[in-house]
């Protein structure tokens, strides 16, 4: 399949770069609170009088919003200028943030999380639609990169930086930190998005329908995998650090920043081997992710290589999305909104699967276990992402 000979009417000359970098840093800001109640579990539990394990569930009610929200915002949204959109999904976020950080009870909390599930969910489901119109073809996995970028580094803070905050300023003072930085990307998104009409076709209507086409449904099941795998070990990769490794936490905030940095490298990395080389990276990166995993178990108590190999996991698992967005783009061209969409959906339900089979098998099994089960399920993605080759037509692997 390729690209060549499907016609999608997008914005060539000038690009947007600008519009890109303001995109950039509302997914950054996005993924920051997402993640911020990671490490801010006690002292909110303590200011609102409910447990730990209540609290834990404004992660996971962003998560179920998120889904819903990126499986309807096409058909929901069909008849309006994607800039509004965009730009009322950044304020939600805004608004997600002041709500949370002035919240006087639990259930406030609750709401503002919710809100801030359904600007995950609708800005993540149409980025990639957007980055196509707003930059040549050629250009597309480079400006995919910018957002995964963004992600990199906020996934890799988030959590330390909201540590911190909250121990200089209290919890509220660390979730309205974020505030400001919405407000800078929408007045910058405001400025810089050009205007987008809606382009709605029929393919809108239902994003499962999409899944009738074989190529779609393969690699879809790979994109699942692949986020299946990489959080059902991910998650726990603090405990396995701390008592199996035995680092100190200096050290191992250390490793984790530099597992972040080496996303943001691997992002860049990638770009240019994507546009003829993709469905080699789909396919190899889990197989690569896999070995790492099988590593970290034989390798388990030596500092030096625990860090070099999630220094490689951190380069190629933050990649592997840039290539699973390009390859969206290339098979969907006229129903990337849909297909982006049903895309986020599955990566929320993956990670949300992922870390729920690897919390039981580390509590059952042993620290090790979610290893191989991560180690499997990649081997799995990457067996779809080959049978998703097998299935098109005209692709260079």
């Amino acid at each position: 399949m390729t690209t060549e000979t499907t016609e999608m009417p997008i914005l060539r000359s000038p690009a947007a770069w600008g519009a890109v970098f303001s995109m950039a840093l509302c997914v950054a800001t996005l993924i920051a609170s997402e993640f911020m109640p990671v490490s801010l579990l006690t002292p909110i539990a303590g200011d609102l009088g409910v447990t730990e394990g209540q609290t834990g569930q404004a992660i996971s009610i962003s998560g179920i919003f998120a889904v819903l929200t990126s499986l309807f915002v096409a058909q929901l949204t069909r008849n309006v200028d994607r800039r509004l959109v965009v730009l009322a999904f950044s304020a939600l976020l805004i608004v997600s943030g002041s709500l949370v950080a002035f919240a006087p009870n639990y259930l406030w909390l609750m709401v503002g999380r919710a809100l801030l599930g359904l600007a995950i969910g609708g800005f993540w489901g149409m980025s990639t639609s957007i980055i196509m119109r707003l930059v040549p073809t050629e250009d597309v996995p480079r400006g995919l990169a910018m957002l995964n970028a963004g992600n990199a580094i906020a996934a890799t803070i988030s959590a330390p930086l909201g540590s911190y905050l909250g121990d200089i300023i209290g919890w509220r003072g660390a979730f309205f930190f974020v505030v400001p930085l919405a407000v800078l990307a929408f007045v910058w998104q405001w400025l810089a998005l050009p205007s987008l009409p809606s382009r709605h076709t029929a393919g809108q209507g239902n994003v499962f329908r999409l899944l009738k086409r074989p190529q779609v449904a393969l690699g879809m099941a790979s994109i699942t995998l692949l986020f299946m795998g990489q959080f059902g070990l991910f998650t726990y990769l603090r405990p396995y650090l701390e008592t199996v490794t035995g680092v100190s936490i200096p050290v191992l905030s250390t490793i984790l920043l530099v597992m972040g940095l080496a996303g943001v490298a691997g992002t860049w990395a990638i770009t240019q081997a994507l546009r003829t080389r993709l469905f080699s990276i789909v396919i190899l990166i889990p197989l690569v992710m896999a070995a790492i995993a099988v590593a970290l178990i034989g390798f388990a108590t030596i500092p030096f290589a625990v860090g070099t190999l999630l220094l490689l996991w951190g380069f190629f698992g933050t990649a592997a999305p840039v290539g699973w967005g390009a390859w969206l783009a290339r098979t969907l061209p006229e129903d990337a909104e849909a297909g982006g969409g049903l895309q986020v959906a599955l990566i929320q339900f993956a990670i949300t699967v992922g870390a729920a089979g690897g919390g039981l098998l580390f509590d059952q099994a042993g620290w090790w276990a979610p290893f191989v089960f991560g180690a499997i399920i990649l081997c799995g993605s990457s067996a779809l992402a080959y049978a998703a080759f097998r299935n098109s037509q005209g692709v260079n692997p």
